[in-house]
């Protein structure tokens, strides 16, 4: 493991990671829903995503929680899949994704959420340490707080 820690602070804003679908046949299962394993699939890409820009280097998943399927989604719907940080520990990092259907007046409706946990890689894929996260609302200062202690809970 790298030992020397990252002197760097950064914001969850600045990490932040979203990507848009429009639904199509392909993306579809059996019952012309959105596929839960391509939703999934798109979750994992974007807290992928959140947590290299935090790291500033490669990533690897740990562990996903909590994945939830809400409610589905059908042919030509837009799926946006946002994700954002919520912890960043000494290597590892826990990143929040909701997916929603964006609909045509502004309104959009959750379908599905998942909590993720990352690893930072250095170039011999060993762990490495990751920025402090600098906590601006009570909001991101709370959910820190609820994996801090989830992750207490997972190294006993």
């Amino acid at each position: 493991m790298t030992d020397l820690p990252n002197e760097r602070n950064k914001k969850v804003s600045d990490s932040l990671a979203e990507q848009v679908h429009v639904l199509t046949m392909e993306t579809l299962n059996g019952n012309q829903r959105l596929s839960g394993a391509k939703l999934m699939c798109w979750i994992d890409e974007v807290a992928t995503i959140v947590a290299r820009r935090h790291a500033e280097s490669d990533v690897t998943t740990a562990r996903m929680n909590n994945l939830r399927f809400l409610h589905p989604a059908i042919n030509k719907d837009t799926v946006v899949v946002k994700g954002h940080i919520v912890y960043a520990g000494r290597t590892s990092m826990k990143i929040k994704v909701e997916a929603f259907i964006e609909r045509f007046f502004g309104e959009n409706k959750l379908i599905a959420d998942a909590e993720l946990w990352f690893v930072a890689l250095d170039e011999s894929e060993k762990p490495v340490c990751v920025p402090s996260l600098l906590l601006e609302t009570d909001e991101e200062k709370e959910e820190f707080e609820i994996a801090k202690e989830e992750k207490s809970r997972m190294t006993r």
